[in-house]
């Protein structure tokens, strides 16, 4: 397997270490901002800023003054970090001061003739296995680097606004990169916290075609609705409409240079709206405000908007410049729309969208159409990418945006992947990790629970049906085997608890966070460590009880995490010998014992609880004791985990979990001591 064909980004063995002097052509808008996430994400990191003008430069490096100092007074950064992201930044008009870079990123104006003479500058002064890089959002690779005499060394690495915040950036695989610097791309994008999305070299690559062909859709149905009734409109399908979004961003002239250039290579049916060049600033709500809109205009305008979202997705698919994953991905991380092209005609159904679609060419013709059925399009996993290791199967649980967090459709992916696989005699096993360094799971998505408050049963129920997939492990005829690349959490914590093994990186840390919210794991933690590893059950109990922390290093002198890595590529490799170590093992796999287990003496809890000095519930606390001595006495392993069930179920009458559950959902915190 070439190390392109990756899914997950950090199979890659290192070919280059991480960048150590990197520079920035263009202080003006983007520049400085792609320049603050490197330094925050590599603070060791020289980074040095060029622009023809020394004004733009000064005011880059009090962009970066006033970034951190908001980080410190946020307590997002220490003040010994924003220090070191503060230094070794320097502003300069001097190419000559680039030489020793191995990192060359050009912000500059989206000008062919501008960039090529910037690439040649560059050149001709860094050294020749040097990174070259343009953040252009619509100018192909082939032609911004046509000139440069090591073509193999350059592409295109197109960030998003606001580029320190944004984790989405598009990396494109044209025919003269070397495939090792994509991997290597890739792999340091994830690594520093970006997703990193692979496109072809199509003119606006992949994310621009949709943003720009919405927009001038937008424009193009001013005669029909006004740019506020527009917005409203939108707003069902994005967190801020068209016309917001392009007074935000002074984004008329990107549409008309972006539009024009597909145009000139695809047809007049991309030529941009003409109002485009006469107006400054639109007449428009805000993301939060809505107009009422005629029902027959809201309907002409919805079928337009998703007419050309669906028109540009499926000519992406269709023409392998993107794939299927990192396109919804891609347009709800970066574009800020709440659910993905794919996703939203999977709900609307295949005969509403082929309305759509057919309105939208008969109105738009040349508009790319689908070349299959739309049923095709909905083949591909969502929310997890899946890797073969030779014999051993990695699923990497990818859903950045919510730190990897369980939702009902996830927990599907993975049950579905293992179930195909369980049975090939060429699949040793399975190995499940996190995207990127931060987070192998944060625990499940809170979803449906707020609607669950009050009612046990169905809270039980709901519990239950979470616990498919771990359930389905308890009797997995192949070693599952976990790699925590980073933190555990919660539902995340539940998961890796039932692989046969765990291994961690060495950062990597564990919680069960419930009771901060005033209510209880749900689907096994009550139960599994205390028959997993009873000797650790003092440690379990503050956990439930507390939300105390523990680390990798101390799980593994515990016993509960097997072996410990050095990195996410590390542990993910460990993990993948431990599964070929238990495949060929004549004993059976480690199993959760069946049979009751008898509890160390525990201490109890201090009344009412503690959380770094917050008041905890003293009743849900109560819920949790009982339910850990109840579980451990009961006979077998599936009426122990039904005892959790009906713990969480009765957890969500408690006047606790509507304050915990409420305080979530308000971005507030709890107050426990009203509630007991």
């Amino acid at each position: 397997m070439t190390p392109n064909h990756y899914n997950n980004p950090l199979l890659q063995a290192p070919v280059r270490p991480l960048p150590r002097h990197v520079a920035i052509i263009g202080a003006g808008s983007i520049g400085p901002d792609i320049g603050y996430y490197l330094k925050s994400a590599l603070p060791g990191l020289a980074l040095t800023l060029v622009d023809v003008r020394q004004q733009a430069l000064e005011g880059a490096l009090r962009r970066f003054h006033g970034y951190a100092d908001k980080a410190v007074t946020r307590g997002k950064m220490t003040a010994a970090q924003s220090a070191a992201v503060l230094e070794h930044v320097t502003g300069t008009t001097d190419y000559d001061d680039i030489a020793g870079c191995d990192w060359v990123i050009e912000a500059a104006t989206e000008n062919l003739e501008l960039k090529r003479r910037i690439f040649a500058d560059v050149e001709a002064r860094v050294a020749p296995d040097a990174i070259i890089t343009s953040n252009t959002s619509s100018l192909p690779a082939a032609r911004i680097f046509a000139r440069l005499r090591e073509q193999r060394r350059a592409t295109v690495t197109h960030f998003f606004a606001p580029a320190w915040r944004n984790p989405a950036v598009e990396v494109i695989d044209w025919p003269q990169l070397d495939p090792q610097l994509l991997a290597h791309l890739r792999r340091v994008f994830c690594e520093t916290g970006k997703l990193p999305l692979v496109t072809s070299d199509a003119p606006c690559f992949m994310l621009d075609r949709i943003f720009d062909n919405w927009c001038n859709e937008s424009a193009l149905l001013l005669p029909q609705a006004s740019a506020a009734e527009i917005d409203s409109v939108a707003a069902d399908y994005v967190h801020a409409g068209p016309f917001f979004v392009l007074n935000l961003a002074h984004g008329n002239p990107i549409i008309v240079e972006t539009n024009t250039l597909q145009a000139d290579e695809e047809g007049e049916h991309y030529r941009p709206a003409t109002i485009f060049g006469s107006v400054d600033k639109w007449l428009t709500v805000g993301p939060s405000q809505r107009i009422e809109v005629a029902a027959d205009t809201a309907q002409a305008v919805r079928d337009r908007l998703l007419g050309v979202l669906f028109s540009q997705s499926v000519d992406i698919l269709d023409r392998s410049i993107g794939s299927a994953a990192d396109l919804d991905l891609g347009c709800r991380i970066a574009l800020g729309f709440k659910r993905g092209p794919l996703e939203l005609m999977r709900e609307l159904g295949e005969a509403e969208s082929q309305r759509i679609l057919a309105r939208f060419v008969r109105e738009r013709p040349g508009m790319p159409t689908p070349r299959r059925p739309l049923p095709g399009y909905q083949r591909f996993e969502r929310h997890v990418l899946v890797d073969d290791l030779d014999d051993v199967k990695l699923i990497t649980l990818r859903r950045p945006e919510a730190l990897n967090a369980l939702h009902d459709e996830m927990t599907d992916e993975i049950l579905a992947v293992i179930r195909h696989h369980e049975n090939d005699p060429k699949v040793a096993g399975f190995v499940i990790t996190g995207y990127g360094t931060r987070a192998f799971c944060a625990g499940g998505d809170i979803g449906r629970f707020p609607s669950l408050l009050g009612d046990a049963d169905a809270s039980a129920q709901y519990a239950r049906d979470c616990s498919r997939l771990l359930v389905h492990l308890d009797a997995s005829p192949k070693p599952v085997v976990a790699a925590l690349n980073g933190m555990a959490l919660g539902g995340g914590l539940e998961l890796a608890m039932r692989c046969h093994a765990l291994v961690a990186a060495r950062h990597a840390r564990m919680q069960l966070p419930e009771i901060t919210l005033g209510i209880l794991p749900a689907i096994g933690a009550l139960v599994v460590p205390f028959r997993r590893w009873p000797h650790a059950a003092a440690i379990f109990q503050r956990m439930l009880t507390r939300g105390e922390h523990l680390d990798a290093v101390q799980a593994h002198e515990l016993g509960i995490v097997d072996e410990l890595g050095d990195d996410a590529r590390d542990v993910i490799l460990r993990a993948v010998r431990r599964v070929r170590a238990l495949a060929q093992q004549n004993a059976a796999l480690p199993r959760i014992t069946q049979a009751p287990v008898e509890l160390p003496t525990l201490a109890p809890p201090a009344v009412g609880g503690s959380n770094g000095g917050r008041t905890l519930s003293a009743e849900v606390i109560g819920l949790i004791e009982t339910a850990i001595r109840d579980a451990a006495a009961a006979p077998s392993l599936d009426e122990a985990l039904e005892v959790g069930y009906h713990a969480f179920g009765r957890t969500a009458c408690t006047a606790a979990a509507h304050e915990g559950i409420g305080a979530f959902m308000d971005k507030r915190g709890p107050d426990f001591a009203r509630t007991g």
